[in-house]
């Protein structure tokens, strides 16, 4: 068996910050700290922080008065915000930085009138915290998930229109659905810059690269992750088996053959640990050798709120 590792994979900027600020509360404040929603959507993370002293609620009704509180790196609704505020909540906000960006490309939108359609899938948190950034009654704000639904919508004002994405989602099949919206609504206008993210668009590039040297794809992430999902989809769509685990115990021997050559990504919110131990697994069981797939590198690094930075931190940087 050989085993070829996709680069990049794992963590992303976004990712390694809401974790960071989450392990910083816990130094400087001790637990129980409170995170509105999973921090970040991979089960081992949050099993760890769990252990840590950190509660994980859905609804800020479950979080006592004066409590420190952590929004996901997926972000808020301004009802979320608005609410903790009135609650009185030391809130630190770990919404990753790219999604901040479409919010306030949604925000924009809502203080001109200007109508938003915003292309996502309906009940991801990530969406969830997006449509809720529009509160103007003036205008409305629209989700489409497919090119169907872009074919088919209305809107009131097609003239004063744009149009923004969750940052997780395929690019191809983003891009096929904004070719349609663009078709039918000549004058919408889109981002400076394409919300999907760059850690989105690398893991999916190097999984695309990969799909043509090997038989089987093993991509390490958790069902409820939007980017992992996408990785997965995408090498069956390029005809490859793919299969997404959460850790090497998920792993059906009957995926393989002794010679089967065997691609591993991981998702961006899924840490290296488990993807080694995806690797010592089939080095274990099949004797597999390992190659390294070449890809770009990621040396970006999203601020931390001041209070929880230290001066050896490096250097961050915001999106445009």
């Amino acid at each position: 068996m050989k085993i070829k590792l996709a680069s990049p994979r794992g963590f992303c900027a976004g990712v390694d910050r809401a974790i960071l600020i989450v392990e910083r509360a816990l130094e400087r404040f001790a637990p129980p700290i409170y995170v509105r929603h999973e921090v970040v959507h991979n089960r081992y993370v949050v099993e760890e922080l769990k252990a840590k002293g950190v509660i994980f609620v859905e609804e800020l009704s479950e979080v006592p008065d004066d409590s420190i509180l952590i929004f996901s790196a997926h972000g808020v609704a301004k009802a979320v915000r608005k609410e903790a505020g009135e609650r009185g909540f030391e809130v630190f906000d770990a919404t990753c930085p790219l999604v901040t960006k479409v919010h306030t490309e949604v925000t924009r939108a809502a203080r001109l009138n200007q109508e938003c359609i915003l292309i996502g899938h309906s009940g991801h948190v990530e969406v969830i915290g997006t449509l809720g950034q529009y509160t103007k009654s003036e205008g409305k704000i629209y989700l489409v998930e497919n090119e169907l639904q872009a074919q088919t919508i209305q809107v009131q004002n097609p003239d004063f229109l744009c149009y923004v994405t969750q940052t997780t989602l395929s690019v191809d099949e983003t891009k096929a659905i904004v070719e349609t919206l663009r078709q039918r609504f000549p004058n919408i206008s889109g981002p400076k810059k394409d919300d999907i993210c760059y850690a989105t668009q690398n893991r999916q590039d190097a999984v695309r690269a990969l799909t043509a040297e090997v038989d089987v794809m093993l991509v390490v992430g958790s069902r409820n992750s939007s980017n992992s999902n996408r990785l997965r989809e995408l090498a069956e769509f390029l005809g490859v088996d793919a299969y997404l685990i959460d850790s090497a115990e998920q792993i059906d021997k009957d995926w393989f053959k002794k010679d089967s050559v065997v691609g591993i990504t991981a998702g961006a919110s899924a840490p290296e640990v488990l993807v080694q131990e995806v690797v010592s697994y089939l080095k274990q069981n099949w004797q597999a050798t390992v190659d390294q797939q070449s890809g770009p590198s990621e040396d970006i690094h999203f601020s931390l709120p001041g209070i929880l930075r230290y001066p050896q931190d490096a250097k961050a940087e915001e999106p445009a």
